[in-house]
């Protein structure tokens, strides 16, 4: 086997590693790490959770004296900065003796991008870059667009019949696809940082917006929940809504965040937003936009708050929205075996529609798999670059 084939093996190993931190390391990227001497692997880690140790450190401290003249295979380009919970990678290994270090990509963190690498080198390792280097792009494509745009990689999920309507003309909704379909949209909120809902929803079905079905067995991620994030331009929001519970709220996972959010604006009344307040709730005064709160601004905000992904489980309106202002990187459609028809049925993408053909998104790579008796579309609105699966 060659040096080429060698390294891809090991870095593949890598990547599978990063890839068990999944949902548990934001706002770190998921990162693995193994350390392997005359070709045989002698140390392995990876990012658990943040504010944890590195995948480099727990790899280095498996490996221990036998590092001395290794090769160190990394999915991320090592830190080197302190503006974090954690001490740097760098320092420590160059302290172990490592010889070599293959990073599969560099670390688009303007504090890092380069600089870890660059410290390497001074201190005389030998540093070979870019090994499956989409690969680790597509892991850590969250990470990657947070890092670079400030906002969360955004995720659109409607349940739809066949026609593409998500409830009837009266707003009947519950329940259009089957159980199957239910439990693998927890499974995903529990991966997810946020997710986002239009106060249409509340008002209409009272959701929770809370992780319940699915197995607790989930390595870590049975008590993650996400923040729930409701826009409401005029903070109509009723103070017995599910959503703002103190149960609900109780039930997040990072004690660091308020689990519920309310982004409005200037055109709510002061003691509503100082109700909401008194609950124990955040609340956004935001950009006023279209007769509703900027979503922009709404997820610029949830960037700087550290949320690096939201799922979009809102109306047609609020999906129109995300759509038009080119704030959505994936959709999750879960489709019935059912057909609803009719002019006044809500369709999956709401406000006006396209006079031409021309106008239309295109979805790129698409995946499809079987829930129960529901299909499970996925795909990408990036024009370049595969999108990883979150299934």
């Amino acid at each position: 086997m060659t040096d080429k084939a060698l390294d891809k093996q090991y870095m593949a190993l890598a990547l599978r590693l990063a890839a068990k931190g999944r949902g548990l390391t934001s706002p770190n990227p998921m990162v693995g790490a193994v350390v392997v001497a005359r070709n045989r692997l002698i140390g392995k880690g990876y990012h658990r959770r943040a504010g944890g140790p590195h995948a480099e450190i727990l790899a280095l401290q498996s490996a221990g004296d036998r590092a001395k003249g290794a090769t160190l295979y990394v999915t991320l380009e090592p830190c080197c900065h302190r503006d974090k919970r954690t001490p740097p990678c760098v320092p420590a290994i160059i302290a172990s003796g490592i010889r070599r270090v293959v990073v599969a990509m560099r670390d688009p963190n303007p504090q890092v991008c380069g600089r870890g690498l660059r410290q390497l080198r001074q201190a005389g390792v030998t540093i070979t870059v870019d090994c499956l280097r989409e690969e680790a792009e597509r892991l850590n494509e969250i990470y990657c667009h947070w890092t670079r745009t400030g906002r969360p990689f955004v995720v659109v999920k409607a349940a739809m019949t066949l026609d593409g309507k998500i409830a009837t003309a009266s707003g009947e909704s519950r329940w259009i696809t089957g159980e199957a379909a239910r439990r693998h949209v927890h499974g995903l909120r529990r991966r997810m940082d946020a997710v986002i809902v239009g106060i249409g929803t509340v008002l209409r079905d009272d959701p929770r917006l809370t992780v319940r079905l699915g197995s607790s067995r989930s390595g870590g991620h049975s008590n993650r929940q996400p923040l729930r994030v409701i826009l409401d331009s005029r903070a109509r929001i009723p103070p017995t809504a599910k959503v703002l519970s103190p149960a609900a709220r109780a039930s997040g996972g990072s004690g660091s965040r308020t689990n519920t959010v309310v982004a409005t604006t200037v055109k709510a009344p002061r003691h509503r937003i100082e109700r909401l307040r008194a609950q124990g709730v955040t609340v956004l005064v935001l950009p006023f936009q279209d007769g509703r709160v900027s979503l922009r601004a709404c997820l610029s905000r949830l960037g700087q708050m550290a949320i690096t992904s939201a799922m979009i489980e809102g109306g047609s309106e609020l999906n129109a929205s995300a759509f038009r202002e080119g704030l959505v990187n994936r959709i999750l459609f879960y489709i019935a075996p059912r057909l609803l028809g009719g002019q006044g049925a809500k369709g999956v993408i709401g406000g006006p529609s396209p006079q031409r053909l021309a106008e239309t998104l295109s979805i790129t790579d698409i995946y499809v798999r079987r829930l129960g008796s529901d299909l499970l579309l996925e795909g990408t609105l990036r024009t370049t670059g595969r999108a990883r699966r979150m299934t």
